[in-house]
């Protein structure tokens, strides 16, 4: 991707002290995960021209780092959506086709439910025939579990493979680890949110967020 967004912290996080003028800079990953013979990819990025993630720095790097990894998009068994905001999503459709195309995408019915606006028309609709909606939590792949995570969103998820937990958006700053009660403000339930950051960081040996600047944490 190009440069990372830069956002002023004091307007994205109730409660944290920065110094004056510090900008966040917001970093995007996407997870690839091979299990039980099975490749799993965790988000799609966000995307290139025709994405609804207009605000991110288009065009995303996925397809170019899943090469690198040896993978084709056409290799994607399982394709887990942590959530419906852009740039999560922007990538798993090209042309107004499914960019995996032999790929399940697994979500949660809450945040289908919950979609709106160019995401549904831009993502969902070309996604239909490929869509797993889920109910809670799910294995999607043996060794790959998928944990309902509200909070960032009503369908917010997340997964867990061995010791490594793929956060999404449960967390978006580093400062949330040393205090989870730190909201981001563009949680929908604050609260919830909260309290789903502090159930993930009690139980994560190796966190893998979506916005950190490096994308693994060593919790234990």
């Amino acid at each position: 991707m190009k440069e990372p967004v830069r956002k002023p912290l004091p307007e994205m996080f109730a409660g944290a002290v920065f110094e004056p003028g510090e900008e966040w800079v917001l970093h995007f990953h996407c997870f690839l995960v091979r299990a039980a013979g099975r490749t799993v990819l965790v988000d799609a990025g966000i995307g290139g021209a025709g994405s609804p993630a207009t605000w991110a720095p288009l065009p995303g790097r996925l397809v170019g780092e899943l090469a690198a990894a040896g993978t084709d998009p056409a290799d994607v068994d399982v394709v887990v959506l942590t959530h419906l905001h852009s740039d999560h999503v922007g990538g798993a459709v090209v042309d107004g086709a499914p960019a995996f195309p032999n790929a399940r995408h697994l979500v949660q019915r809450a945040e289908v439910e919950w979609a709106a606006g160019p995401v549904r028309e831009l993502i969902l609709d070309p996604l239909r025939d490929l869509l797993d909606v889920v109910d809670g939590d799910a294995e999607p792949v043996p060794g790959v579990r998928v944990v309902h995570a509200p909070g960032h969103t009503p369908g917010h998820q997340i997964v867990e493979a061995g010791d490594v937990v793929m956060s999404g958006d449960a967390l978006h700053h580093p400062v949330q680890l040393a205090d989870p009660a730190i909201r981001y403000v563009y949680d929908e339930d604050p609260g919830l949110a909260v309290r789903t950051r502090r159930d993930i960081l009690a139980r994560a040996a190796v966190l893998a967020p979506s916005h950190f600047p490096d994308p693994f944490v060593h919790m234990k």
